[in-house]
């Protein structure tokens, strides 16, 4: 039981630090198309993530080139 209660608190700090770290991967190429996505793709939003994508590469000659770079390095 003492060593169940000492780990749990570990396991969720791993737990947070794992989730932060991911949330600042992405926050690059959110804030690169950010514009992009409001400016162009307004209407597509609620839609999820995958009409977004569309939206951008529909709209690439229109977009910012920080967000087609990051489309490039992500394989689209």
């Amino acid at each position: 039981m003492t060593r169940f209660v000492l780990i749990v608190p570990f396991v969720v700090l791993a737990s947070v630090a794992l989730t932060a770290q991911a949330s600042a991967q992405q926050q690059p190429g959110h804030d690169a198309c950010a514009r992009d996505v409001a400016r162009h793709c307004r209407k597509v939003i609620n839609d999820g993530d995958q009409a977004v994508l569309a939206c951008l590469k529909q709209n690439r000659s229109r977009i910012s080139r920080g967000c087609q770079k990051i489309l490039v390095e992500h394989g689209q």
